[in-house]
């Protein structure tokens, strides 16, 4: 039980806000090293320990909508570790070696999936954007980082147990050190290949841009602020921005998701009017983050760019909604379990690739929750996105956690389509990151910023764009039943059949 609950919680660690990235290699081997021998009811009972180990911390910012459903959060989710643990055979040490990646990495792509379209938050991934493995995002997305720190976590256990072993001069360190080592030989092989593989390409220009955060207090509900103070701060940091640009506009204004809320249509209001004009005056292509009220159970949740003009020249309606916080499945269903009148809409899903025309150049938008799904980011760039774009709105978390994994995710997302990427929170984290995933500029929470940056325009496929995640899944389905072809035959050695 210990060591189980001690290698979930290494693995949080390993994530932001705390990012001892590190962490995570010797916390996967030590659950690796727990699996050995173990019934499969003791293997599913070990998974699930270090699950919530992980996620207990790992997502306790879910508290801050319910506790109740915080606790079922958790428990849910430590259910993919555990029957990833389940079906990684016992024995032996080589089919458990491979076995174990494997696993790990198909439940993560499960977790992210499903249930009500997946919970990419609190994947061991987003640790890994600040250690030396984050290359290989470009090559595999998320999944071969997932895949990267468990194999990691077989090196290191494999090498300590045969360190172990000679330090007492008893037992064969030899399979152990076989093990260990090729694990280390295969991570750090294919870290190298991804440091060299295709980035998307050479810039085609650059684009001047502005990242504007309004500023404000952190940890209320959207029903708890008065809209028109959030609409006034982003002005006024607006207004500094101008005073910042020595007369030179930047070419692109982002605005944050969800700072013009309106209780009727966008078109033909004064808030069009208002940001139109706006958009002629700094004479830049303006993007915006929109609700409009649609009746009394739907909004939309979009992003609307006016051209240095002040036409309307692209939208682009939220496609990944966030269940329980933008809109509520089977609503009938768990009003009777709970408390819905924090979410009394429900936001109506959008379409598309996420690809925004404008005379700022194509852009990818990923609006809030969408980063943190390598697809979104995949989608825009097939469709010709040049820079990549995140308005999101974090202001109702009162701890840093789920900004900082947000951030986190934008370098993750950066690296995985080799475009540079602007990041426009009401109250942060704003952001500048390049498409190596160097995070270059971050703002503060709560402070009104302007975040200034150059960005590139990038074109090109990196790898996981051209393939997605299809051939991480194709590799660790293999490598999981190969593991058990060896299991098999190993037990069949130990205990031939009669007569044979």
């Amino acid at each position: 039980m210990v060591p189980s609950v001690l290698a979930g919680v290494g693995l949080a660690l390993s994530l932001p806000p705390w990012g001892f990235w590190i962490l995570a290699f010797p916390a996967a081997g030590l659950l690796w090293w727990r699996l050995d021998g173990l019934r499969p009811r003791t293997r599913l009972w070990a998974g699930w320990l270090a699950g919530l180990g992980c996620f207990v911390p790992g997502l306790m910012w879910a508290r801050s909508f319910t506790l109740v459903g915080a606790i079922v959060l958790i428990v849910i989710e430590a259910l993919f570790p555990a029957v990833a643990c389940l079906v990684v055979p016992a024995r032996p040490m080589g089919a458990s070696a491979l076995a174990y990646p494997a696993a790990m990495t198909l439940a993560e792509a499960a977790r992210m999936s499903w249930p009500f379209g997946g919970l990419p938050i609190g994947g061991v991934f987003l640790g890994q954007a600040g250690g030396p493995v984050l290359g290989l995002a470009r090559l595999g997305g998320p999944l071969l980082l997932t895949a990267a720190v468990f194999a990691g976590g077989v090196a290191v256990a494999g090498l300590a147990q045969a360190a172990v072993a000679l330090s007492r001069r008893s037992g064969r360190p030899g399979r152990p050190v076989l093990v260990g080592s090729v694990a280390l030989v295969g991570v750090v092989l294919v870290a190298i290949l991804a440091d060299h593989a295709p980035d998307g390409g050479g810039a085609r220009g650059t684009i001047s841009a502005a990242a504007i955060q309004g500023g404000g207090v952190r940890g209320f509900r959207k029903s708890q602020v008065d809209p028109s103070v959030v609409l006034a701060a982003q002005y006024a940091a607006t207004a500094r921005m101008q005073q910042l640009d020595h007369g030179h506009p930047p070419q692109l204004v982002l605005w944050p998701e969800d700072v013009v809320s309106l209780s009727s249509p966008l078109d033909g209001s004064p808030a069009e009017a208002s940001l139109s004009r706006l958009a002629v005056t700094l004479h830049t292509t303006l993007v915006v983050g929109v609700t409009e009220t649609v009746s009394s159970t739907t909004f939309r949740n979009e992003v609307v760019a006016w051209g240095p003009d002040g036409d309307i020249v692209s939208r682009f309606e939220k496609v990944h909604r966030v269940p329980f916080g933008e809109y509520v499945p089977y609503r009938g269903f768990f009003g009777h379990l709970a408390d819905l009148s924090s979410v009394p809409q429900d936001a109506i899903p959008g379409t598309g690739t996420g690809l925004m025309a404008t005379p700022a150049g194509p852009l990818g938008a990923m609006v809030s929750f969408e980063v943190f799904f390598a697809d979104r980011g995949r989608s825009s760039v097939r469709a010709g996105a040049q820079v990549l774009i995140v308005p999101t709105n974090t202001s109702s978390y009162a701890t840093g956690q789920v900004p900082t994994q947000e951030i986190a995710s934008s370098e993750v997302q950066a690296v995985e389509q080799g475009r540079d990427l602007l990041q426009a929170a009401p109250t942060g984290f704003s952001g500048v990151v390049d498409h190596r995933g160097q995070l270059l500029s971050r703002s503060t929470l709560g402070r009104q910023q302007v975040i200034l940056a150059t960005l590139d325009r990038r074109t090109g496929e990196t790898l996981y764009v051209r393939y997605g995640d299809d051939p991480i899944l194709v590799l660790a389905g293999a490598a999981l039943l190969g593991s058990w072809v060896l299991a098999a035959l190993a037990d069949r050695r130990r205990n031939p059949r009669p007569g044979r």
